[in-house]
């Protein structure tokens, strides 16, 4: 059952037109990651949906409640969607205690005792609730606001780049902490986000935005492995995709013969492999010189070595398409391994591609 449904949402901003026609269902208690370039939309969106602004056109719907239509929209204060900010937006001259239970009645039965409950819930030690917001460390002070959205108990959580201030290690630490307290509590969520790899680990379900429209919408993993056309698969992480023709469930590439998930027939189209899906084994000359048909060498050209990946760049020694035969649209074969054991410049590979491509449109 769906908790949020959007349809046909459009806003514009004088000529701009921040959304031109979103339409999307978000499933009670999931998790919803909506990603896209700078300037796609998402933000415009999330203030539609937690009632700062009104749409032009189109409607909202929570929990079978329309929140806003052409007739008129429903204040923010009134909508029971909880929000986080990038940064938290917390009240300086608050306590902790204060922050998190800002939203609570002042003389609320057990109004203590709920502020000390969420903070338990967060993470947070109960010694900290007398500090002061400036007091905090970043990923503290994301939790007090995280608290304070539960504290109203909402029927929907927007979350805005909470996590973009945080350094790596907490911020992974936090998304999974994070996502382990909303599904706890049952609060269907939508995150907003310029990381990919947060959109995939976080969401049941990832939406691709681009110039005010959903390009593509579904499973983290589908949208990964099956992504609609280039845009959306160079968004969601390093692609390989090269020229191919297609015909009875294989594709005839520069780095040979490729099987296919479809069986349709082209002579021109263009494929997609994911980098992980390419392995190279330390080889040698004479290997690559007497290449038995349907073995693919290739020479390191490049090595970057960034600790526990390293970008490795190879130039294809036996391609099957010889325009190709060097390179793959003019340039050698990108591709990011394990920093621990990647092979070195100078050193021949032998090159295996392991499962499917998806056909890109």
């Amino acid at each position: 059952m769906s908790l949020l449904e959007l349809h046909d949402l459009a806003k514009s901003y004088g000529p701009v037109a921040a959304l031109a026609g979103v339409d999307l269902a978000v499933a009670s208690g999931t998790r919803t990651a909506i990603v896209g370039p700078s300037g796609c939309g998402k933000t415009t969106l999330l203030r539609l949906i937690a009632g700062f602004e009104a749409p032009d056109r189109g409607r909202i719907v929570l929990d079978g409640e329309v929140l806003a239509d052409e007739a008129g929209a429903v204040p923010a204060h009134l909508r029971g969607i909880g929000l986080v900010a990038q940064d938290g937006a917390l009240f300086p001259h608050l306590t902790v205690a204060d922050n998190i239970g800002f939203g609570l009645a002042r003389h609320a039965e057990r109004r203590a005792e709920r502020i000390a409950e969420l903070a338990y819930i967060v993470g947070l030690d109960a010694a900290i609730l007398k500090r002061r917001p400036h007091q905090l460390s970043g990923g503290q002070q994301q939790r007090v606001a995280l608290a304070r959205a539960m504290a109203m108990k909402p029927r929907l959580m927007l979350l805005d780049e909470p996590f973009s201030a945080l350094d790596t290690g907490l911020r992974a630490s936090m998304r999974k902490a994070v996502a382990e307290l909303l599904e706890a509590a049952g609060i269907t969520t939508i995150l907003v986000t310029h990381d990919q790899a947060e959109a995939l680990s976080f969401a049941d379900q990832v939406a691709v935005m681009r110039e005010g429209k959903f390009w593509q919408v579904g499973t983290p993993r589908e949208l990964y492995l099956k992504p609609k056309d280039r845009m959306v698969a160079e968004f969601l992480g390093e692609a390989l995709v090269l020229p191919a023709r297609i015909a009875e469930g294989f594709a005839e590439t520069p780095l040979g013969r490729i099987a296919l998930e479809t069986r349709e027939r082209r002579d021109i189209a263009r494929i997609m492999l994911r980098p992980e899906q390419v392995t190279l084994e330390r080889a040698s000359r004479q290997e690559a010189a007497a290449a038995r048909p349907g073995l693919l060498y290739g020479e390191v050209t490049e090595s970057e070595f960034a600790g526990a990946s390293c970008a490795v760049a190879v130039k294809l020694l036996n391609s099957p398409d010889p325009p190709e035969a060097a390179a793959i649209g003019g340039r050698p074969l990108m591709l990011r391994k394990a920093g621990v054991d990647a092979p070195a410049v100078g050193e021949v590979v032998l090159i295996r591609v392991v499962g499917t491509a998806h056909v890109l449109a």
